[in-house]
């Protein structure tokens, strides 16, 4: 899942005003923020296999201190830990939490059983959409739709920056999950990584934003 966790990230804000859009981003996708990294450095595991769904080439080998259930708890309550510490809001810090650990139930919707349960433990879940285009299609996109909406009823621009920078935004996301839908694999898993660290500049995008709106 791509866009579905912004979706989540742009919901946030209808719980809770005060955190910045980028760091509701960040809750949402912490996950796949920490998954680049620890591919790179060869920790966790992946392969391209084209056609092992309908959706995505890659097949998730090796991923339980990024992707299992228990891992995302972890990061979620260190999330939800470091925020209380630096902001001292209880409230935001267990709705971050909460968006982390999120990111782990987005994913069981789409992926085929790679998701580990525990690290080390032989479970493996996922409810497999990525073997329908048109069923993640359809999921992904009223996820993000929903999170988009209510991001626009909660909010409202200060400036035409606060408009135009959220509006590109959406679009950015669209077609960039348009891309990975539709166009060739990737060349290499470390290309994987390194276009995937890439997403931090999404979450900078995402405090721009907010600053812009109200």
């Amino acid at each position: 899942m791509f866009i579905g966790h912004f979706g989540a990230g742009f919901a946030g804000k209808k719980f809770s005003k005060s955190a910045s859009l980028g760091t509701y981003f960040m809750a949402a996708q912490w996950v796949d923020l920490v998954w680049p990294i620890l591919l790179l450095l060869g920790i966790e595991k992946a392969e391209i296999k084209p056609g092992v769904t309908a959706v995505t080439p890659l097949d998730f080998t090796y991923y339980p201190f990024s992707h299992s259930l228990f891992a995302a708890i972890v990061w979620g309550v260190l999330f939800a830990l470091v925020y209380f510490l630096f902001k001292k809001n209880l409230r935001n810090a267990l709705i971050l939490g909460a968006l982390v650990v999120s990111h782990w139930f987005l994913d069981l919707l789409v992926h085929i059983p790679d998701l580990p349960i525990f690290p080390g433990a032989g479970i493996k879940v996922g409810f497999g959409l990525w073997n329908s285009l048109a069923a993640t299609l359809i999921v992904e996109g009223l996820i993000f739709a929903i999170g988009v909406y209510l991001y626009f009823r909660t909010t409202k621009a200060k400036n035409k920056i606060g408009f135009y920078s959220l509006v590109t935004l959406i679009v950015f996301l669209v077609l960039i999950y348009v891309a990975n839908l539709f166009g060739p694999p990737p060349d290499s898993i470390e290309a994987i990584g390194i276009v995937g660290n890439a997403e931090w500049l999404i979450i900078l995008w995402g405090y721009w934003i907010d600053k812009n709106r109200e």
